[in-house]
């Protein structure tokens, strides 16, 4: 507790610096990050092999491992994600409904930093570059705890995000990594409620949970990510069928893969068997209401009967419960119940 203490109280005063500097410097630092991490990608990759070794000796599965992983594509996607957050426009000290008062006096709505930012991950170690970003943009300091399983190559990066600071003459005490793997880091992050204004927290329902029962510190929280494509009677097919198949074949671990393909009755004879078969070239598992087992089995394709649980559950692996409904109302009623909010999906024209 006494070194997060420390990493707290250097956060706040970091965060002080953010608070009043410059666009132009900001997005230097983050240019500059970008470098670092195309320039160190065969460090970052070697170190995310003994972590990704130490993950498979703990049995962890193939979507943990899957989000663990950092290749060549993955490490340039997370420098061109950097630059991307440096390409966006400086939120802070943006005005909002500005109203003149009778008195004459204008009053506004004007965007500032939160101050410091407690992030709490788990596998996946580009949040560390991709979280580092976004705080860095919005003048706010963070202190980040990864997983353990991802310690090596969350440091490695932090440091790509230090040098980045300190080229552009900002405080590296911005951007703190925990380094500890111990799990009393969490608790003790939770309670420095003097020194952390926020606590956003990126797991599984148990990390959730966790934050929910001991933070004393305000939270922004999300829970499973069981997300739905809806193909509407009046899509275009052939783009349908494309979305269809990238939202749940890109890859399968992300909590925003499609676990759910909803189907106007309507069309569902002329989309579901040519999509069908590309699932089942690309080895996923297909379980489906009586109406879409019975169209598959026509088409000879192979389809489970889903159950109750099957529409509740956020797979993170290659199954697809699919159910064919008479059209958006209904579509919006079965997302309604099943569905956690967090990304809905409708292919149109």
């Amino acid at each position: 507790r006494r070194v997060l203490f420390r990493s707290g109280r250097r956060a706040r005063a970091a965060a002080r610096v953010l608070a009043r500097t410059d666009t132009a410097s900001k997005n230097r630092a983050l240019l500059a990050i970008a470098a670092a991490i195309r320039r160190d990608a065969t460090l970052l990759m070697q170190q995310n092999a003994l972590d990704l070794a130490q993950a498979r000796a703990a049995g962890k599965d193939a979507a943990f491992i899957d989000r663990l992983t950092l290749d060549a594509a993955a490490i340039e996607a997370m420098a061109e994600g950097v630059e991307q957050v440096a390409a966006l426009p400086d939120p802070v000290g943006e005005l909002s409904e500005r109203k003149r008062q009778r008195s004459g006096i204008e009053v506004a709505r004007m965007r500032v930093p939160l101050g410091v930012v407690g992030i709490i991950y788990e596998s996946r170690p580009d949040v560390t570059a991709d979280a580092s970003a976004l705080c860095l943009k919005s003048g706010n300091a963070t202190i980040l705890r990864g997983g353990s399983e991802s310690v090596r190559s969350n440091l490695d990066i932090a440091h790509c995000v230090q040098e980045g600071l300190d080229s552009a003459g900002l405080p590296r005490d911005a951007v703190q990594v925990v380094e500890t793997a111990d799990r009393a880091a969490v608790g003790a992050l939770l309670r420095m409620d003097e020194f952390v204004d926020i606590i956003v927290p990126r797991g599984g329902k148990s990390l959730i949970a966790r934050i929910m029962g001991e933070s004393r510190i305000p939270m922004i929280k999300h829970l499973d990510g069981v997300c739905h494509v809806y193909l509407d009677e009046f899509a275009d097919l052939d783009k349908a069928i494309r979305i269809a198949d990238n939202a749940k074949t890109q890859r399968y671990s992300p909590c925003n893969t499609m676990e759910t393909l909803l189907v106007a009755r309507s069309i569902a004879s002329r989309v579901l068997p040519e999509l069908c078969r590309i699932y089942a070239d690309k080895g996923v598992e297909l379980r489906g209401d009586v109406a879409t087992c019975d169209l598959l089995k026509t088409n000879s394709l192979a389809c489970k009967p889903a159950t109750e649980e099957d529409w509740h559950t956020e797979y993170l692996a290659p199954i697809l419960s699919i159910r064919i409904v008479a059209g958006l109302d209904e579509a919006i009623d079965h997302i309604a119940r099943y569905g956690s909010q967090h990304k809905i999906g409708r292919a149109h024209v």
